[in-house]
């Protein structure tokens, strides 16, 4: 595993170095989208809906649209500015029962490795929170935001369980939960007695992703009767400048080429010199 983040648990006056990292990952089968008649890539470009523009990286901001249709634009400068205290620290805010914490409020869950010379006082402050049975609340900022968190020990790790702000927790409304359903006792306790019949002790291994297995089958399938399609590659875009300059170069040799095939104009022969007339000498009388 390669860690995303370095930080410190800050406990009191105790700092732990430690690493971060996903301590979760995505197994399903990844597909790209493609032309369905030649298996070619199908690429989106970023395009201004106002000039029709392609729009670089470097030009791209971050707009929050008011509910008038105005865009407020942030720059860089502006995320720089803003106050994340916790921006390097883990800060332990205070320890509760885990039953206490509703699992609704779990993002996503993170391994913490301690780093350098922080590792006697990790394994002192795992030992006691196992021994506690209790978990840390605390807050962090990951990726330019700010979260609570716990902070519990899991197979000797400590596991760092991002969570949900309360209010993007959202309350159930429905229409049910306003009338008035009427359940048997008899109902309850055949219900009851269902659940006592299917207890046993959690064992995730016992489970398996059915339709990724099936899906995964379809492709092996596909490969195995050689059902695949190489796609051709694509022409490489000329950058602009390249281009320009291969224009500039094309419109010179087309030039020269229609000099060389241009027929030579006849050369005029230069008049010949017309001799002046000799004036008659004028007689001198005797």
């Amino acid at each position: 595993m390669r860690s995303i983040w370095k930080g410190a648990i800050s406990f009191g006056l105790v700092t732990i170095p430690v690493k971060l990292y996903s301590a979760t990952e995505q197994r399903d089968v990844s597909f790209h989208q493609v032309h369905r008649t030649d298996g070619g890539r199908i690429r989106y470009k970023r395009v201004c809906t106002l000039d029709g523009e392609e729009v670089s990286y470097g030009d791209i901001a971050k707009g929050f649209e008011l509910p008038g249709g105005e865009m407020v634009v942030l720059t860089d400068e502006d995320f720089a500015e803003l106050p994340l205290s916790t921006s390097r620290r883990i800060d332990v805010l205070q320890f509760v029962e885990a039953a206490e914490v509703d699992p609704i409020y779990f993002a996503k869950s993170y391994y913490l490795e301690p780093d350098q010379q922080g590792a006697k006082p990790y394994v002192l402050l795992r030992d006691a929170l196992a021994g506690s049975g209790q978990v840390a609340i605390v807050k962090v900022a990951l990726r330019q935001r700010e979260s609570l968190a716990t902070l519990r020990v899991r197979d000797n790790v400590f596991v760092l369980e991002t969570m949900l702000w309360p209010d993007e927790v959202r309350a159930p409304s429905f229409p049910f939960m306003n009338e008035e359903i009427e359940v048997r006792k008899q109902e309850l306790t055949m219900a009851s007695s269902l659940i006592e019949s299917m207890q046993g002790d959690f064992d995730p291994g016992e489970y398996k992703d059915a339709y990724r297995e099936a899906l995964q089958a379809v492709i092996d399938a596909k490969v195995e009767g050689r059902e695949v399609t190489r796609p051709a590659a694509p022409e490489e875009e000329a950058p602009a400048a390249d281009l320009l300059g291969a224009l500039r170069a094309s419109v010179e040799a087309a030039k020269k080429s229609r000099a060389e095939k241009k027929p030579a104009a006849p050369r005029k022969e230069a008049a010949p010199e017309k001799k002046a007339k000799a004036k008659p000498r004028s007689r001198k009388t005797a």
